[in-house]
C-alpha cells in the first residue's frame, strides 16, 4: 500500500511540475541559444565568395575556345562533350579555401583544379580528383599525383578504388591551400593533409575538367574564401 501511495504521490508531483509555466528567463536563454547558432552559421559563411552565379559562365573561360559543352541549366553548371577545361578569369589565387558541390556520372571523370596555368591539354597545376567509378582508380578526394613530388608520395595523397561518394550523388569537396600545405576534404572528412616539399604550384587559376566524351559533371556551387598571404 505504501508503494502504491508513493507512486500516486510521485505521479501527481510530476504532473504538477509539467503544468508549471515556463519562466521568462528560460525563454530568453532559449532565444539567445538560437541567436548564437544563427550567428555562428553566418560567421562560417562569412567571406565566402561565389564563383558561379547560377545563370551563365560569367567569370569563366574555356581553353581552347569552343571545345567541350559547358552550359547552365536550372541553376546547374554542366560539363560534357569533348575533353576541355573551364578556367576562372582570375589567375592570381594563392592561399584560399576553395569548395564545390558537385556530381559526377557513372564512369565519368573530372577534376577541381587550383593554382593552375591557363593552357592546352591537362593544365599544369594541382588537381583535386572527381571520380567515383571511372577506369582510373584514383578517386574523389585525391590530390592527383601528376607532378614530381606527387608521384613520389602517391600513397599519401590518393584515395584508391573506392570513392567517398556514389556516382550521380551530390557531394562537397573542399581544398585548402596555404603556402605548400594542402588539405582536401570530402563531405567534411579529410582525405588529404600533405605538405608539398617542392611547393610546386603557388599561384594560378581555378579550373574544372571535362575529362572525356563519356563524362557528365555537374556543379551547383563553386566558391572561394581567400586567406591571408
Amino acid at each position: 500500500m505504501r508503494r502504491v501511495a508513493l507512486g500516486v504521490l510521485l505521479a501527481g508531483t510530476l504532473a504538477f511540475v509539467a503544468l508549471l509555466p515556463v519562466r521568462a528567463d528560460d525563454k530568453k536563454t532559449d532565444t539567445k541559444s538560437q541567436e548564437k547558432k544563427q550567428a555562428d552559421k553566418k560567421d562560417k559563411d562569412k567571406d565566402w565568395v561565389p564563383l558561379f552565379n547560377g545563370k551563365d559562365l560569367k567569370g569563366w573561360k574555356v581553353y581552347p575556345e569552343g571545345t567541350g559543352e559547358w552550359k547552365v541549366e536550372d541553376g546547374i553548371l554542366i560539363g560534357s562533350g569533348k575533353a576541355s577545361h573551364l578556367f576562372s578569369d582570375r589567375g592570381d589565387y594563392q592561399n584560399f579555401r576553395y569548395r564545390v558541390e558537385a556530381m559526377i556520372n557513372d564512369h565519368g571523370n573530372s577534376g577541381q583544379y587550383f593554382r593552375t596555368r591557363f593552357g592546352p591539354g591537362f593544365p599544369k597545376g594541382y588537381e583535386a580528383q572527381i571520380n567515383a567509378t571511372h577506369g582510373d582508380k584514383i578517386r574523389t578526394g585525391s590530390l592527383y599525383p601528376s607532378f614530381p613530388s606527387g608521384g613520389k608520395n602517391r600513397d599519401k595523397i590518393t584515395v584508391m578504388n573506392t570513392a567517398p561518394h556514389k556516382p550521380d550523388e551530390w557531394f562537397t569537396q573542399e581544398v585548402t591551400a596555404e603556402g605548400n600545405h594542402l588539405v582536401i576534404k570530402v563531405n567534411g572528412k579529410t582525405t588529404v593533409d600533405w605538405t608539398d616539399p617542392d611547393g610546386t604550384y603557388l599561384k594560378g587559376h581555378f579550373a574544372l575538367q571535362g575529362h572525356d566524351p563519356g563524362t557528365v559533371v555537374k556543379f551547383r556551387k563553386i566558391e572561394v574564401k581567400e586567406l591571408s598571404k
